[in-house]
């Protein structure tokens, strides 16, 4: 998986196109619909396998089309056009995409919590402070990896353009491919890309969990990675079907956490990556399902640190609350 900043010309002709892919009127049935949903080759598919499974063997509630994608830039317009309902994307692209369409894109649910490492071969960091004057190699410039990085550096008293050099790479094997001709490398990864590292050179360590260093300077914010989003003229057209794919996903997660090993022979199934990748790396890979009201302040924690960090990361202003998706409840 990789991050690639979308072009604001590109965006902005896709966005031309989304008043005129509202989904048609119709009963709300399950059998009425087929939800398209994307997700990246990545953890923030993951909590899907179960669901695709599902769906694949006829057993789900709703007709689903599951696609998977290598990178949000070829997601995210699928999604702006009206080609996709429902997708799994970077936790900041959600709020990006909801201020520059109006807010016609919610969230739907966190699904992935933080999942970033820094790894070291044959150099010894134990703080965040040892970082200082080092060069550390590192992919996913303009997306949750870069605005985490950046962020703790700073609350560590470490200026991320002068005290420490950020070689920016455009995949996650690039640095682990910089690493390889680096004795004494030092690197910024996601998992399940560590595990593919250290199968490839067993002498890396992980030096330092940034969730733990986040949590240690995030004034009681979260560090978060993926989320869910969906269309606002599919949720509304289709709240039962809505409603149910939420439990569905929900179910889904709770059952990659619970079953490791049939989980992963799934990821494998449908292309998301490698199973035995994935059976080292998902009790990593914090996959987590929290919507509704518990979402709320966890992302407008998430939000406002890279808010305050750099506008542009959120789409310029932190979203407002309709960007929240929650069903209303029947009396």
């Amino acid at each position: 998986m990789k991050f690639r900043k979308i072009f604001p010309v590109v965006l902005a002709v896709l966005l031309l196109a989304l008043p005129l892919a509202g989904c048609a009127g119709g009963k709300d049935k399950a059998d009425d619909v087929t939800i398209r949903v994307g997700g990246l080759a990545g953890p923030t598919s993951i909590g899907l396998v179960k669901l695709m499974e599902d769906n694949e063997a006829g057993k789900a509630a709703n007709k689903y089309e599951f696609s998977v994608d290598t990178s949000p830039d070829v997601l995210t317009p699928k999604l702006v056009q009206g080609n996709l309902d429902i997708a799994a994307l970077p936790a900041n692209l959600a709020s990006v995409l909801y201020n520059n369409t109006d807010g016609r894109i919610q969230l739907l649910a966190i699904n992935t919590l933080g999942m970033l490492y820094i790894l070291t071969k044959n150099t010894a960091i134990n703080t965040v402070s040892d970082l200082a004057g080092k060069t550390i190699y590192a992919s996913g410039k303009g997306a949750t990896p870069e605005f985490s990085l950046r962020y703790i550096l700073s609350e560590n008293g470490l200026d991320p353009d002068n005290d420490v050099n950020i070689e920016w790479k455009s995949e996650h094997s690039e640095v682990v491919a910089a690493l390889s001709s680096n004795e004494s490398g030092i690197a910024l990864l996601p998992q399940p890309f560590i595990t593919i590292a250290q199968n490839t050179l067993p002498d890396l360590d992980i030096a330092l969990d940034l969730t733990e260093e986040w949590n240690k300077v995030g004034d009681g914010t979260e560090m978060l990675t993926g989320v869910l989003v969906v269309r606002r003229e599919f949720a509304e057209a289709h709240p039962t079907a809505l409603a149910a794919f939420l439990d569905e996903y929900a179910a889904s997660t709770e059952f990659v956490n619970k079953n490791i090993s049939d989980a992963a022979q799934l990821v494998g199934k449908f292309n998301i990556f490698n199973a035995a990748i994935a059976e080292a790396a998902i009790p990593h890979c914090n996959i987590t399902f929290i919507g509704g009201l518990d979402m709320k302040p966890l992302m407008e924690g998430y939000l406002s640190v890279l808010y305050n960090q750099k506008p542009a990361s959120v789409g310029g202003r932190l979203p407002d609350d309709d960007f929240y998706y929650v069903a209303e409840v029947s009396d």
